[in-house]
Order: C-alpha cells, then structure tokens, then sequence
C-alpha cells in the first residue's frame, strides 16, 4: 500500500512540475489583452473583435465536442 501511495505522489508531483503547455497559455493571455485594449483605444474595431472571439469560441466548443 506504501508503494502504491508513493506511487500517486510521483505522479501528482509530476503534473506539477510540468511546465510544457505553458508558452501556449501565456501567449494566448497576451492576444487577449492586446484585442481589450485596440478594442477600448479603437472603438471602430471593438465589434470585429468581437466577432473573432466569437468564432474562435463556437469553433473550441465543436472541436471539443
């Protein structure tokens, strides 16, 4: 049983210290923040911003379907 619970912490320790993923979410947070400030410094542009994130959203919501 000792085994087995030593085991888990491994793998528990594992996930994390993992930190392969990560690039992809802070460059993802950064085009976030980039698309809020054009939209609050270029109002003319807020509403194809808009449309763009809504797109990416129905196309995640399908692929993880």
């Amino acid at each position: 049983m000792t085994n087995r619970i030593n085991m888990l912490f491994l793998k528990l320790r594992g996930f994390v210290d993992d930190n392969e993923g990560q690039d992809m979410v802070e460059y993802a947070l950064l085009a976030g923040f980039v698309a809020v400030a054009a939209g609050a410094l270029l109002p003319a542009i807020s509403g194809s911003i808009s449309t763009i994130f809504s797109r990416m959203g129905s196309v995640l919501t399908a692929a993880a379907a």
